[in-house]
């Protein structure tokens, strides 16, 4: 499955067949919670929570390719990403596109 995030893949003719997305809420368990608190204090990255949204990104991207999948799509184009805070320690990334299949 090809993924970009332009509106066309060069060299190819695409059918459109529909929007395509992933979701997920993560957070962190209570004990990394208050050393990432900690942190906040001194400064720098917050490793954990770096982990925690690059994890979220990668299911939220696993399943909208589960959905452009099932439509038979050969790659995903115009693909975006978004992210918001639900609740203290916890955040919801959606990954969107649409799935074409290349004409032949």
């Amino acid at each position: 499955m090809l993924l970009v995030n332009t509106e066309y893949v060069s060299g190819k003719q695409l059918i459109t067949l529909g929007l395509v997305k992933g979701s997920t809420i993560q957070s962190k368990n209570i004990g990394r919670d208050i050393t990432q608190s900690f942190k906040t204090l001194v400064g720098g990255e917050l490793k954990a929570y770096t982990q925690m949204m690059n994890e979220a990104r990668d299911l939220a991207t696993s399943r909208m390719v589960a959905e452009a999948e099932a439509l038979g799509a050969d790659a995903i184009v115009n693909i975006r990403f978004a992210s918001s805070a639900v609740m203290q320690g916890a955040a919801e990334v959606m990954a969107w596109g649409t799935a074409v299949k290349f004409a032949e």
